[in-house]
């Protein structure tokens, strides 16, 4: 049985994962929400105003009511710098998906391996799921990259299973680790 607590502060060896504040909006906007290099291989597309941007943050900041939302801003030496979130769980199943994004300035410097690493460990060890999952573009490896760092295993690609933004196609391929990997 899952143990929903809410989304708790979480601290790695550099990063602080927390709760977002209606008073993220900006530093949203900037740092990743309105840049289509973070957001090209997204579900949604890059924000046009940090109005819009306010809008999505304070749906978000409501979800927090529920026990069950677990959705953290990623902030480096203070400064919030990306999203990680369980976009989607099965209770009966004990699984859950892992959804990301993260500003560009900060790719490829093992900041999103270390925010996946201790979401994950918080998923398994507190909440109680069995299965973790992420999935991503195929034409993303990066993000193939960041799931085999955390000990995901690839279970295989699906062709041509999302629609991107620019309306081209995209083959996504699954990852999954278990709590006892």
């Amino acid at each position: 049985m899952l143990k929903f607590e809410g989304t708790p502060l979480l601290h790695s060896s550099r990063l602080l994962l927390r709760p977002y504040a209606p008073g993220d909006a900006e530093a949203m906007f900037e740092n990743w929400a309105s840049d289509l290099r973070v957001t090209r291989f997204l579900t949604w597309t890059p924000h046009e105003s940090p109005a819009f941007t306010r809008q999505v943050l304070d749906a978000w900041v409501k979800g927090y009511q529920n026990d069950d939302y677990l959705h953290w801003g990623i902030t480096l030496g203070g400064r919030l710098i990306g999203d990680i979130a369980v976009v989607s769980y099965s209770e009966r199943s004990e699984s859950a998906e892992l959804g990301y994004c993260l500003s560009h300035d900060a790719w490829g410097k093992g900041v999103m391996t270390e925010a996946v690493g201790s979401v994950t460990g918080y998923l398994f060890d507190i909440v109680g799921f069995h299965r973790v999952v992420i999935r991503h573009a195929v034409k993303n490896p990066a993000s193939g990259r960041v799931a085999e760092k955390c000990g995901f295993r690839c279970e295989g690609v699906a062709r041509e299973a999302f629609k991107a933004a620019d309306g081209q196609f995209l083959d996504i391929a699954a990852w999954a680790k278990l709590s006892r990997d």
